[in-house]
């Protein structure tokens, strides 16, 4: 697959799963025991997205299962969480099953269209757990997993814009 068809197949995996989340409250109106998504578990994961360019629109964080064939696949993700971007840095607490390993990836919906706006290449912000290179395309399942062992860690995701 080329860097192209790899970057429209995230793009539409992420729009799908933007498309079917519901609207979360602002980062700053959660509280300690609040966290974000259409599915409300009883455990969370911090994550951390840097370099935010702009306070336009929403960061969407979707959370994948430790199952490499759910990864940016349609229906794959486990739970879907948006919250107002903040420039710089922008900070979502999103529910999950409980501890285990996922896969993180994020993007930030700049113009609040509800989908990850894509020509050719990417045109609004994205990331993944671990912080891959995506130099030569999408990262690769096992680059990605993250293993939460307790509740409420964190991990920090660099955003990467075109």
């Amino acid at each position: 697959m080329t860097n192209t068809s790899l970057f429209r197949k995230a793009a539409l995996t992420l729009a799908v799963a933007a498309a079917a989340a519901p609207a979360a409250a602002p980062a700053s109106a959660q509280g300690e025991g609040d966290c974000v998504g259409r599915n409300k578990f009883p455990a969370s994961i911090n994550v951390v997205a840097n370099g935010i360019r702009n306070n336009n629109g929403k960061l969407v964080v979707t959370i994948y299962p430790d199952d490499r064939k759910r990864f940016l696949a349609s229906k794959g993700e486990i739970n879907v969480g948006k919250v107002d971007a903040q420039q710089g840095t922008t900070r979502a607490k999103v529910c999950i099953p409980g501890p285990g390993v996922y896969a993180i990836a994020v993007y930030h919906d700049e113009d609040g269209g509800g989908k990850f706006d894509r020509g050719l290449l990417p045109k609004e912000g994205f990331g993944f757990s671990n912080n891959p290179s995506t130099i030569a395309g999408l990262p690769s399942f096992s680059a990605v997993r993250l293993n939460v062992s307790k509740s409420g860690l964190a991990t920090h995701i660099q955003m990467k814009y075109p």
